[in-house]
C-alpha cells in the first residue's frame, strides 16, 4: 500500500523496444497452453548466504508449496532440505558464522508479525524473539562474529527499537531506543556510529547520523526536504557513510559523507535509480544495482581505483540482489528474466565462472510457449507520457483479436517490472494481451514523475489507466470490446475504482485485496508503520482533517452502487494492511447492483498469496471468471 517497492512489483526480465513495438504485427504461432497447476509447478528462490567456508549457500524456495531454508552444495550443485514446514513459510536470513546452524523468519498465516528462529544441526529450535505481538528483522553480524543485529518493535509496537544478540548466551541487549520513529538503517563496525532513516513524505526522507560516544545526533541531508535520503552502510575505517539520495536530481545516486569534515561527494550516478550499492566485506569491491527503465543493471567496481571489474555479460537479465562472501573470492546473484522465475548464480571472481545453481521454471514448460515482455509508452490524457511493460500473446493476430488487461502494480509507488509473474505469463499463454502500466506515481522514473499522484489517487492514476485501455484498443489484434482492469492491494484498489469511477470503461475488473474504504484503511494501518503514517498521510490524505471529504470521494465502498461490471475478488483473511472487511463489504455492496461476483478468502494468508495450493485456487478462478465475462467462452459459463 505504500511508496515502496511492493511484494507484487513484477520481476525480470526486458527487451528493448520502442513506442510503437506492441503495435507492430509479427506472425501469430499456435503455442501449447498450460494449466494453472503446470505453471505453479515452477519454484521461486531467493535469499543466498554463504557458509563460513563458502562451501554452501542457504536459500529459501516454495518447491514443496511453502517456502523452506534450504543448502546448496556449490561445487556439486545439489540441494538439501534445512526445513520442512507444512503451514508456515520459513524464509532463511543466514548461518551462525562458524557453524551450520541457521537463523530464519517465519510468522503466522500472514500476519507479518516475523519471529527470528535458531535452527540448530541437531533439528533443534529456538525462537529468539518471542513476544506474542513482536515483529523482528534479521539485519546482519558483528564484524567479530559474536553476535547479530536485528530490529523489534516487542518494546512499543509502534516502534522499532535497535538490537545485537549474542550467540553464546542468545541474550538481547539494546543499542538504540526508537521513540520518534527514526529507523536505524545502518552501524559502523565499531558501533560509534548509527545512521537513522526519518520518512517524512512518500518521496521524501531525513537522514540522521547518531555518535554513541558524544550522544550527538546530526542531521546529513539539507533542512529544506526535497527528495529521499536512504543509508546504505559505513566504510571500513569507520569514517565514511555511504547513502543515497535524490536531493538534488531526478534520480537516486550514492553520496559519501565524510564524518570528520562533514564534505559530501558524490560517488556514483546514473540517468535512473541506484536501488542497491554494497561494498565487500574488506572493501575490496563495491558492487551498485540500477533500476534501468524497469530491470536491474550490474556494476562492479574495484572500491579503491574505481576501475570497472570484468564481469560475464548477462543478457537481458535483471540482477535482483548480489552479495560478496567474506573471502571476497565469490558473489551470490539473484538474477531474472521474463520466461523464467528468478535464479540464484555464484560468481567466482579468480575463475571468472558465473554457475547457475537453481533452474526454476517447470521443465513442463517449454519457454518458447511464453512471452519475453516488452516495455512500452503511451501518452495519457493531459500529454504525460506513461511508461508500461506489456506481453502480447503469440496467437494474437488482426484476423484472430485477443481479450486485454490493464495490470495495476501495487503501492501506490511501486512499480511493475519486465519480469517473471506465473498469473501474468498464464493468462497470457491462454490468450490474454497484458498491459502492466506505470501510472504517474510509480516508482523508477524520477521523482517528478513519482509525486504526481500525490492527493490524486482514484483521478489521474486512474486516467492514466483508462489511457492504456485507449492504448490496447489501437492494436488491431486487441478486441476492444473485451478489455478488462486487475490489480492487487493498490492495484486492487484502482481496479475497484475504475469499475466505480469509470464504470463503462472496462468489461470486468479483478481485485487481489484491494482498498475499498481509505478512511477505515488509513485508520486501522498495522501500529508498526507509526513512523510511517505521517508521510503515509501526507500522500494519500489525514482521515482525521478535511481530507476526509476527498476520501469519502474516492473510496470506491462508498460509491459501490456505481459499478455495473462483473467483478471478482480474493482476500487473505489475516491481512493486516488490507482489512477483509474491506472486500466483504464491497462484494456485499456490489451484489445489490444485480452485478456477478465472485469472492474467494484464503484463511491461511496475509497481504499477498504465499502458497502454491491458494495461487493454483485463486489463480486458476481468474482465468475461468475472465473466459466466462470478458473472453465469454460458453465452455467456462460455470465458474467452479
Amino acid at each position: 500500500m505504500y511508496k515502496i517497492l511492493s511484494l507484487l512489483t513484477l520481476i525480470g526480465f526486458l527487451t528493448s523496444c520502442n513506442n510503437d513495438a506492441a503495435k507492430t504485427e509479427t506472425p501469430p504461432r499456435d503455442v501449447k497452453q498450460y494449466t494453472i497447476e503446470q505453471f505453479y509447478k515452477s519454484t521461486n528462490a531467493g535469499g543466498g548466504a554463504f557458509s563460513t567456508d563458502e562451501a554452501k549457500l542457504l536459500i529459501s524456495s516454495n518447491e514443496t508449496g511453502i517456502y523452506n531454508a534450504y543448502e546448496i552444495d556449490i561445487a556439486s550443485g545439489s540441494k538439501k532440505p534445512l526445513t520442512s514446514s507444512a503451514s508456515e513459510s520459513v524464509f532463511a536470513n543466514d548461518y551462525v558464522p562458524g557453524t551450520l546452524n541457521i537463523i530464519y523468519s517465519s510468522d503466522k498465516g500472514g500476519n507479518e508479525n516475523d519471529h527470528l528462529i535458531l535452527l540448530k544441526t541437531d533439528g533443534s529450535t529456538k525462537d529468539l524473539t518471542p513476544g506474542e505481538k513482536e515483529k523482528a528483522s534479521f539485519y546482519g553480524w558483528t564484524r567479530d562474529n559474536k553476535s547479530f543485529y536485528y530490529s523489534s518493535n516487542k518494546r512499543d509496537q509502534r516502534f522499532f527499537d535497535f538490537y545485537k544478540m549474542d550467540t553464546s548466551s542468545w541474550t538481547p541487549t539494546m543499542i538504540y531506543k526508537n521513540d520518534n520513529g527514526f529507523d536505524v538503517v545502518a552501524i559502523s563496525d565499531n558501533e560509534q556510529f548509527l545512521a537513522l532513516l526519518q520518512s517524512v513524505t512518500t518521496s521524501a526522507s531525513n537522514l540522521f547520523l547518531v555518535d554513541r560516544n558524544s550522544k550527538q545526533t546530526k542531521k546529513i541531508n539539507a533542512d529544506s526536504v526535497d527528495g529521499n535520503n536512504v543509508p546504505l552502510q559505513f566504510s571500513l575505517d569507520n569514517n565514511i557513510l555511504y547513502y543515497t539520495t535524490d536531493e538534488d536530481s531526478e534520480f537516486q545516486h550514492v553520496m559519501q559523507y565524510d564524518i570528520t569534515s562533514a564534505k559530501k561527494e558524490k560517488l556514483f550516478s546514473k540517468n535512473w535509480d541506484v536501488m542497491y550499492m554494497t561494498l565487500s566485506y574488506n572493501e575490496k569491491y563495491r558492487v551498485i544495482g540500477v533500476n534501468e527503465d524497469g530491470k536491474n543493471k550490474l556494476y562492479i567496481f574495484d572500491h579503491k581505483s574505481g576501475k570497472a571489474v570484468d564481469f560475464p555479460k548477462i543478457e537481458d537479465g535483471d540482477v535482483q540482489a548480489a552479495n560478496i562472501g567474506r573471502s571476497e573470492k565469490k558473489m551470490r546473484l539473484t538474477i531474472g528474466d521474463s520466461k523464467s522465475p528468478n535464479n540464484i548464480y555464484v560468481f567466482d571472481f579468480e575463475t571468472k565462472d558465473l554457475k547457475k545453481l537453481t533452474n526454476t521454471l517447470n521443465p513442463e514448460i517449454d519457454a518458447a510457449d511464453l512471452v519475453s515482455a516488452e516495455v512500452v509508452r503511451y501518452k495519457s490524457f493531459d500529454g504525460v507520457e506513461i511508461p508500461a511493460i506489456y506481453y502480447k500473446p503469440q496467437q494474437a493476430s488482426s484476423s484472430k483479436k485477443v481479450p486485454a488487461l490493464v495490470w495495476v502494480h501495487g503501492g501506490p509507488g511501486g512499480q511493475s517490472r519486465a519480469g517473471y509473474f506465473s498469473l501474468i505469463q498464464y493468462l497470457v499463454n491462454h490468450g490474454y494481451a497484458v498491459l502492466a502500466v506505470n501510472n504517474r506515481g510509480s516508482s523508477g522514473y524520477g521523482k517528478t514523475f513519482f509525486k504526481m499522484d500525490n492527493r490524486n489517487h482514484g483521478d489521474k492514476d486512474l486516467k492514466d489507466c483508462v489511457w492504456g485501455k485507449k492504448y490496447l484498443s489501437s492494436l488491431d489484434y486487441v478486441d476492444s470490446a473485451k478489455i478488462g482492469i486487475i490489480g492487487g492491494s493498490y492495484g486492487g484498489y484502482m481496479t475497484l475504482a475504475a469499475l466505480a469511477f469509470q464504470p463503462d470503461e472496462f468489461k470486468v475488473g479483478v481485485d487481489i485485496f484491494g482498498v475499498a474504504n481509505w478512511l477505515r484503511t488509513l485508520e486501522e494501518i498495522p501500529p508498526y508503520w507509526e513512523s510511517f503514517k505521517t508521510a503515509l498521510y501526507e500522500e494519500i490524505g489525514d482521515p482525521n482533517t478535511v481530507d476526509t471529504v476527498r476520501l469519502k470521494q474516492y473510496s470506491p465502498l462508498l460509491h459501490a452502487s456505481n459499478i455495473k461490471k462483473p467483478l471478482m475478488v480474493l482476500q487473505g483473511a489475516n491481512d493486516p494492511r488490507v482489512l477483509k472487511i474491506e472486500s466483504d463489504e464491497v462484494v456485499e455492496s456490489v451484489k445489490k447492483n444485480g452485478v456477478p461476483v465472485e469472492y474467494t478468502v484464503f484463511p491461511d494468508e496475509g497481504h499477498g498469496f504465499i502458497k502454491k495450493e491458494n495461487e493454483i485456487k485463486g489463480y486458476g478462478q481468474i482465468l475461468q471468471f475472465l473466459d466466462k465475462y470478458l473472453k465469454g467462452d460458453k465452455k467456462n459459463e460455470k465458474i467452479q
